[in-house]
Order: C-alpha cells, then sequence, then structure tokens
C-alpha cells in the first residue's frame, strides 16, 4: 500500500540549457510566449484564422503553391510515417535511399506498410552520386523513391534536382524528408519537383517538438485518390486530415491548439528575418563552427565541404577520449547539450546542431571554448586559439550577415 500513498509533488523546475544537438533546439521567447494563451476550441472561427496563416505560411517556407499543405499532429517520425502510409499499398515497390539512421527508418517504416522495399545504401558520411541514385531508379523503376534532405545522423547535405528529375522518368513519387532542413537551408518543392516533403517543428523552423509540416502536390494527392485500398491510418490519412485543414472544416481531430500557436508565431519569426537571411544565417555560422573545429585539431566525419550540412556538423571523437564523459562535463560544467552518434557511428561522433534559435554566434564560440577547455583536461593537445582564430576569419568574411537573432 506504501506504493499508494498520494506522492509529494514539487514545481517543475526544469534546466536552462543551451541546445546544440541533432534537436530539439532553443525557441524564441516570443514564441514561447504564445503558447502561454489560453486554448481555444479546436473549430473556434479565430483558430480556424490561425490554421489559415499557418497553412499559408508553411506554404511559403516549403516554396510551393500545394493546396494540401498542413501540420501533422506529432513529431517529425509521424510526418515521416503519415507521408509513408498515404502513398504505399500492399506490394509497392519502394526504393530508399539510406546514408544514415534516418533513411534507415523510412525503410523499415515501408516494410511495416507492406511495401516491397529495396534499399541503395552509401557509406555513412558521404552524398549519392547523382547519376549512381538515377542509374538505380532506372534500373528498379518503383512506386515510391524516398531520400532524406539533410541526414541528422551524418550532417550530410543531399542535392535532389537530378534525382527528383529521374524519379518523374519513372512515373514514380519522390518523398524527401526535410526535417533537419526545413527553414534552415534552400528547400524549393515546386522548383525541385518533389511530389511529397514532410519536416518537423523542433530544429529550423524554431518551434518546440509537436508538429510535423507536410506537403503533397497534385501528382501525390492523384495517387492518394486512386488508391485500390483506404490508407492503413485513418489518423494519418491525409484526404481526411484535408476535410479539416482544408476549406471544409469537418472534424477530424483535436488539433494541439497551443502548438499550432507557436508554429503560427516562429513562421512568423521566419518572415520577419527573412527566409534567404536566415539561411544565409544557417550558413555562415554553420561554416564557422567547422572551421573552428578544424582549427582546434578535430576532424569532421564530412569530408567533402560541399556536402557538410550547415545546420549539423558531425566531428570525430579524437583517440583516447570517452566521448560520453566530454557530453556529461559539457551539460554539467556548461549548461551545452550536443549530440552522440548513431547506430555505427555510435561512440564515434559528436553532432553539433546549430538551428533555429540555437543558431547564433555566441553559441558558436561557447561551443568552441568549452570542448577545447574539456579536451585539454582530458588529454588530448587541441589548439583552441586557432579554433577561435579560424571561426572568426569567417564571420570577418561575411560581416554583412546577421548571425544573431
Amino acid at each position: 500500500m506504501a506504493d499508494l500513498m498520494q506522492k509529494v509533488w514539487q514545481d517543475l523546475a526544469p534546466p536552462n540549457r543551451i541546445l546544440m544537438g541533432p534537436g530539439p533546439s532553443n525557441v524564441d521567447p516570443r514564441v514561447l510566449r504564445v503558447m502561454t494563451h489560453q486554448p481555444v476550441g479546436h473549430l473556434d472561427p479565430e483558430f480556424l484564422n490561425v490554421m489559415d496563416e499557418v497553412r499559408e505560411g508553411l506554404r511559403r517556407l516549403f516554396r510551393t503553391g500545394n493546396g494540401l499543405t498542413f501540420p501533422i499532429s506529432g513529431t517529425g517520425s509521424a510526418g515521416m510515417e503519415a507521408s509513408l502510409a498515404n502513398l504505399i499499398e500492399d506490394g509497392d515497390k519502394v526504393l530508399v535511399f539510406v546514408k544514415g539512421y534516418f533513411g534507415d527508418r523510412i525503410a523499415q517504416m515501408a516494410k511495416r506498410l507492406g511495401a516491397e522495399v529495396v534499399v541503395v545504401e552509401q557509406e555513412w558520411g558521404k552524398a549519392f552520386d547523382p547519376d549512381d541514385a538515377c542509374e538505380a531508379i532506372r534500373q528498379h523503376k518503383p512506386k515510391v523513391v524516398a531520400i532524406v534532405h539533410a541526414e541528422t545522423s551524418t550532417g550530410v547535405l543531399q542535392p535532389v534536382e537530378e534525382i527528383a528529375r529521374c524519379v518523374r522518368e519513372v512515373d514514380a513519387i519522390l518523398v524527401l524528408d526535410t526535417v533537419t532542413s526545413l527553414g534552415g537551408v534552400p528547400v524549393l518543392v515546386d522548383d525541385w519537383c518533389i511530389d511529397v516533403s514532410y519536416s518537423a517543428t523542433q530544429k529550423c523552423v524554431g518551434a518546440p517538438p509537436g508538429l510535423a509540416p507536410v506537403t503533397f502536390n497534385s501528382r501525390a494527392v492523384k495517387f492518394l485518390q486512386m488508391r485500390k485500398s483506404p490508407c492503413k491510418s485513418w489518423y494519418f490519412d491525409a484526404l481526411l486530415v484535408k476535410t479539416y485543414w482544408g476549406e471544409d472544416r469537418a472534424y477530424h481531430h483535436t488539433a494541439p491548439i497551443n502548438m499550432v500557436f507557436a508554429l503560427r508565431e516562429a513562421l512568423r519569426l521566419i518572415e520577419e528575418e527573412g527566409l534567404e537571411n536566415r539561411w544565409e544565417r544557417h550558413r555562415v555560422n554553420g561554416q564557422a563552427l567547422a572551421a573552428g573545429l578544424e582549427g582546434m585539431g578535430m576532424t569532421l566525419l564530412v569530408s567533402e565541404p560541399e556536402q557538410r550540412l550547415p545546420v549539423l556538423t558531425t566531428v570525430l571523437v579524437p583517440e583516447g577520449v570517452d566521448e560520453a564523459h566530454v557530453r556529461l562535463r559539457l551539460l554539467n560544467e556548461f549548461h551545452l547539450e550536443i549530440g552522440a552518434g548513431l547506430g555505427p557511428l555510435k561512440g564515434k561522433v559528436w553532432r553539433f546542431g546549430l538551428m533555429g534559435y540555437s543558431c547564433q554566434k555566441r553559441n558558436v564560440f561557447l561551443a568552441l571554448s568549452a570542448l577545447g577547455a574539456i579536451l585539454r583536461e582530458e588529454g588530448f593537445l587541441c589548439d583552441v586559439e586557432s579554433g577561435i582564430a579560424a571561426a572568426q576569419e569567417v564571420y570577418q568574411n561575411f560581416s554583412t550577415v546577421a548571425v544573431e537573432v
């Protein structure tokens, strides 16, 4: 009976961390402030107006005119599953390009949905050569092709325009994971001929975790309408959700009202900054961090600079250094969170995120100086001063770019 005694609850007091891992990222106080509003009904006329603003803002963020654009009530993996569940029927051939942990997750989901999955795998830390990717697409002629634009586990940015053209050649549907890229690097859904894309709010978009923006173009909608069987997921059925987020305003589910408020404010702040300016802020801060780490004597996982994702940088753990101990010291001594490696990279890399509100010059210098101080104490003789100087040189070269928000 002792276990049933009333618990003595304490006030919730989470620590104030500087989030520089693979997500979530820190959130602008203005976004947090709107979440304190009392919720309204999910069909309240005022909330329907907010929904309209969010849909329009997401279209501008995705750079698309797609009518079927809305946020899934769930995190990024919900967006992934919704995108796949709407397109896949039993026995459909799905080609998945895997160059990291989240490409593999796509393949696992597709198998559970009954697809015949063809996996084309690339060494983690490399991008796919478009010619090789196109050869695989032409050879297998799948119904659906899926690829991760910005692989969170490795820090690789995948060029997709040529791959998208090859997908059209075989009349397939292209699904693009933009969980880590949307709002931080260019994502041009219409220009690149992307059929379906999904993302998440907690990274470069600049809101807390809880919503997954998705967009389906007219080709994808025709696929949904021509299905032989209903979508296996009732909750994620895009044509059903459309009746709520579209013009019908029919009840489907109770949206997370205050998260929609947060996304609306995050979209407002993106447009206040200017999307191109935001891309530049992420690019320059990411380049400065990479230069600083290399200047300290560290080795980056992604060897080709043009393939590096500016919003997430992976660095190899020096030989003889306890990677988990260093991360714990950063957390305890500097309140700085960075990410560990996943899958085959577990214990081998650190992942530094510069996304959304976390993407600021001050955080770049904090990360470099804090990591350098700890590594020296751990026995790795890194050159902190040279690292700081290398990062500063990048900022001097791009002195007209606003790198703080």
